[in-house]
């Protein structure tokens, strides 16, 4: 959920215009005063300086300077994940809005882009030529380096007399490169990000392997816990292979998508489509059989010729109808720089929720991981679905890595899906499924259910047609209708919108849609649904056993303080929001609903035990890593 509802109330009536009327039909048609605001034009999913960077014009930079250089610590060739020091030396007069980009491929163009203008106006791109093109990875002010503006690091330049008068200053910044297989550049730019002109460009780095097979993940198949997938990228598009336990192998399937794939409008152009791609390689995706339920099993991937990944172990889950699963889940993660750079898009709080996870991993104690929708939030900027991959590695690769889609995958007008907002940057989906290949019912149909130890998920997307008698409707009426409770007792429904929130958004954009819980809610009490897990709420918030805003029961206080709600007797589902994984948190207000329990506004995840009796969800602080909530659902 975007925290800039002010912002998305303008930008919806901008939309209601655009699409309803034919004078809105082309970008040289767009009202001046509208195409001209740049509240409107910064492409919907994070406002700042650096995010609308490339729509601004590029002014002539004189360079009177002969001593300004700029390179690198000496690298021969990249690592998969490093850091890059960039020097940048022969400064006579330091500013502050000196800053260095970093650019991949590093032949982009970033100087102008003439041919573009026309293009460039639906995302508000008015100003004179020339433009910047490409959209930088990430950028750091020079200033990041305490002794620049002070100029504490001297060089003399010019003596006379054997005294100096000449005297230059110099900075040094540190970036995190991970293999995207590209090859990167750093660029000195002078004027900040609202008026950027180019000083220096550093020599190309490449990286030592730029087919090396990289970011792999474990999901899995189906219920039965013998077969898992692994999916990882690699730049090489030959098939490549898993070896896995004693001495077994399978061959990958290959795929991949172009800017042709991603989205775009009569009316909107993408960041997808246009300044934010980045080829994504290749994606591989091979899956493991013959293996046994609750089980570590060595693997890894790769080729002779592209080379071979680490070995790692994962475990697999417990099949469904087992006794016991023991689980986390969250939403809203996405990622964040791993150095000082500025990124067109962080989420503050997703670097502590992977390292407590990893944390927890290491003690054996889960078997899976549930990601309720907003995955990397690249909004159309592709390398970062590569940065996100990094990110989740340490956990993704050693148990089964299971998602929902989010708006922003998903949403863009025209494109099928049933919220209009540009959430996705023009990515449609196209890049979460392929680099997220779930069970599903089929390509853009990312709607599945699965059973592990006594649990049955049924997993949906919001963001696609859930009215009644919609195919995805039909689908999870029937699913939720089949589950045997004797062989799971507990049936989780999750999905990225949430029924029940605190924070309630605005008029045009509420954080709940009310069609939405009138269409699908009645389906919930019907089938005895006993917790539903969402997010697109920034926060955690937990219920009574709620139906149509009115508490059905109540949980009983036990003396340890544990909440606890005995389904024996079904009355409704708990609601619990969980999208407080990553994303810049939405806080409470003073008030809270009827029907609201527990309300956190801190980083963190749930953790999830479930035998055939009891049901305990804790919610973890992923900072102080102490339990900050605590219930159980149980059943005689």
């Amino acid at each position: 959920m975007e925290i800039f509802w002010v912002f998305k109330i303008f930008l919806t009536f901008t939309f209601f215009f655009l699409m309803g009327d034919p004078f809105f039909s082309h970008s040289s048609s767009l009202p001046e005063g509208i195409a001209k605001s740049a509240a409107v034009h910064r492409n919907y999913t994070a406002i700042s300086e650096f995010r609308v960077l490339n729509r601004k014009p590029l002014k002539d930079c004189p360079d009177l300077n002969p001593y300004l250089q700029i390179n690198t610590s000496s690298i021969a060739k990249l690592s998969d994940d490093g850091y890059i020091t960039v020097n940048v030396t022969g400064v006579l007069l330091p500013s502050a809005t000196d800053w260095v980009a970093m650019i991949s491929p590093s032949h982009a163009v970033v100087t102008a882009c003439l041919e573009n203008s026309i293009l460039y106006k639906e995302t508000g791109d008015f100003s004179s030529l020339p433009l910047l093109c490409h959209y930088p990875v990430k950028a750091q002010y020079l200033r990041s380096d305490p002794d620049y503006l002070s100029c504490k690091k001297k060089e003399c330049k010019k003596k006379v007399n054997g005294k100096c008068v000449l005297r230059t200053c110099s900075a040094s910044l540190s970036f995190h490169v991970i293999n995207i297989r590209t090859d990167i550049e750093f660029v000195l730019f002078a004027g900040g990000f609202v008026a950027p002109c180019i000083l220096r460009r550093s020599q190309p780095l490449r990286f030592a392997n730029p087919n090396k097979p990289l970011y792999g993940h474990i999901s899995s198949t189906d219920s039965t816990a013998k077969s898992m997938r692994v999916t990882w990228v690699s730049g090489n598009q030959q098939p490549q292979h898993v070896q896995f336990g004693n001495g077994k192998s399978v061959t990958s399937l290959v795929s991949t998508f172009s800017q042709s794939d991603m989205c775009n409008t009569s009316y909107l152009l993408s960041p997808a489509k246009d300044f934010g791609w980045h080829d994504p390689g290749y994606i591989h995706s091979a899956v493991m059989t013959g293996l046994n339920p609750s089980t570590k099993y060595p693997y890894r991937y790769g080729s002779d010729s592209s080379g071979w990944s680490n070995w790692t172990t994962f475990k697999t889950p417990p099949a469904g109808g087992s006794d016991e699963l023991k689980f986390l889940a969250f939403g809203d993660m996405g990622k964040a720089p791993r150095d000082a750079s500025t990124e067109h898009y962080i989420q503050p709080g997703s670097l502590s929720v992977i390292e407590a996870m990893a944390d927890e991993l290491s003690s054996g104690g889960v078997d899976a991981i549930y990601h309720i929708g907003d995955i990397s939030y690249a909004t159309g900027f592709l390398v970062e679905w590569d940065f996100f991959l990094h990110q989740i590695n340490p956990v993704a690769s050693k148990v089964s890595y299971m998602t929902a889609i989010g708006n922003h995958e998903r949403d863009f007008g025209d494109s099928g899906s049933v919220y209009f907002t540009p959430d996705s940057g023009g990515e449609c989906g196209v890049p979460y499924e392929t680099y997220f290949p779930m069970p599903a019912v089929a390509k853009d149909k990312p709607w599945y259910s699965i059973e592990q130890g006594s649990v049955h998920f049924t997993v949906i997307s919001t963001e696609h047609n859930w009215t009644q008698n919609s195919e995805q409707y039909e689908w999870m009426k029937k699913d939720m209708a089949s589950v045997d409770r004797s062989r799971t007792p507990w049936l989780i429904f999750t999905g990225h919108r949430p029924m029940y929130s605190s924070n309630d958004g605005n008029i045009i954009l509420p954080s709940v849609d009310d069609k939405f819980v009138q269409a699908v809610e009645p389906l919930l009490l019907a089938n005895k649904v006993d917790i539903v897990l969402v997010g697109h709420v920034h926060n955690y918030e937990r219920t009574c056993a709620v139906y149509k805003q009115q508490c059905k029961a109540m949980p009983k206080k036990e003396t340890n303080g544990i909440d606890t709600y005995d389904n024996t007797k079904y009355n409704a589902p708990v609601h619990a929001v969980i999208g407080m994984a990553g994303f810049s948190l939405d806080k409470f207000s003073n008030k809270g609903k009827p029907w609201s329990l527990v309300r956190i506004s801190e980083f963190g995840y749930t953790r999830v035990h479930a035998t055939k009796k009891e049901l305990k969800v804790e919610y973890v602080n992923s900072n102080t890593r102490k339990v900050e909530d605590s219930f159980r659902i149980i059943k005689s």
